[in-house]
């Protein structure tokens, strides 16, 4: 008859796990705290994306102010007539209040057809 198998020690509760898979699921609680403190680990280096923040006009690249529209009703309605029109633009939350804006290229146009309107 040979040896049997380790299957970890009977108590009153029930069977105590063997060393093997306590060393498992120490590794395994290790291995999730590392991948835990990756994905939130700082500003900088975080994979979850924070709310965002407004900033000024300026802070938008590429692109520039158009309108400064009182309300983001009046905002999204010029928005979409200059989408009728062909050109892309965002209406956006700035520190100044909501922005029209419009890629630098297309900013005469923009301007020309929000004033004939």
């Amino acid at each position: 008859m040979g040896a049997e198998p380790n299957r970890g020690v009977m108590g009153e509760t029930g069977a105590v796990p063997g060393w093997s898979a306590l060393l498992t699921s120490v590794v395994m609680v290790g291995v999730l705290a590392l991948f835990l403190r990756w994905a939130y680990g700082g500003r900088r280096r975080s994979l979850v994306e924070r709310r965002p923040r407004p900033g000024t006009a300026d802070d938008y690249g590429l692109m520039v102010s158009v309108a400064s529209p009182g309300s983001f009703v009046e905002g999204e309605l010029s928005r979409q007539r200059l989408a009728a029109a062909g050109i892309k633009a965002q209406l956006v939350t700035t520190t100044e209040g909501p922005r029209l804006m419009v890629l630098s290229e297309d900013e005469t146009s923009a301007r020309q057809l929000l004033a004939s309107s």
